[in-house]
């Protein structure tokens, strides 16, 4: 049986008085591809700040590799291993695609090391390497998805969490974007990837939860949910 890296316990979180996440429970095996399915306003994006620290719970536990991670400040839950590509990709507009990538590794000392982790982006974005003078707030969308992508595995880490990485990118693009998500996955980071496109998303994770008004309302293998009579209606129409 695996390990779980991400463990999130009767959650509870609010803005002001209001709560966003209602008792929200999930889990994300070591070495997964974990999504959490949901449409704009059912509390994604409230549980990824939760996770990081960033918005905290108002009730409940989250442990990142069985250590508890509720009350820890977010640089301290990064350097324990946990990575997050945001939403929109935000990049350092005015620096280089190179200066993006090697403040992903601003914990690190060892020019060696930060040298070595290059040449495995540049490896896995080839089009980077190419790019890596240019100035990041240039560059085609789908070029500061990598670039996004390729800085949070600056810092090396165990789970990756994967905030809506196909939005607004091309459909060539949220392809080619779903084979790296399964290529890092492959070099052993587990994914935690918080999505709208369905059907890709499914096609690629283990593991799925469905999240609607705070609420997981769904959950089971990737397969299953893909099949399921009220997810189907949901999403697919």
């Amino acid at each position: 049986m695996a390990e779980i890296a991400l463990k999130v316990e009767n959650l509870f979180t609010a803005y002001d008085r209001a709560d966003v996440l209602e008792d929200l429970s999930l889990e994300a095996a070591e070495g997964s591809i974990t999504c959490l399915l949901g449409s704009n306003g059912s509390g994604k994006t409230t549980l990824i700040r939760s996770i990081l620290g960033l918005t905290r719970p108002r009730a409940g536990r989250i442990f990142f590799q069985g250590r508890d991670v509720t009350a820890l400040a977010t640089h301290r839950i990064i350097r324990a291993g946990l990575a997050s590509i945001p939403e929109g990709r935000k990049v350092f507009s005015a620096m280089t695609v190179a200066e993006n990538l090697r403040l992903g590794a601003y914990r690190e000392s060892d020019r060696h090391v930060i040298q070595s982790r290059l040449e495995q982006v540049y490896d896995l974005f080839p089009r980077l390497r190419q790019r890596a003078g240019q100035i990041a707030g240039t560059m085609s969308g789908g070029e500061q998805a990598m670039v996004s992508i390729g800085r949070g595995l600056m810092g090396a880490p165990k789970l990756l969490i994967l905030d809506e990485p196909s939005l607004g990118l091309s459909p060539l693009l949220v392809k080619e974007n779903f084979r790296v998500i399964q290529r890092l996955n492959q070099e052993g980071i587990t994914i935690f990837l918080v999505e709208q496109n369905v059907r890709q998303t499914l096609a690629i994770s283990t593991y799925g939860y469905v999240l609607s008004k705070g609420r997981v309302v769904a959950q089971g293998l990737a397969a299953e949910l893909s099949q399921d009579r009220e997810v189907r209606q949901a999403y697919f129409g």
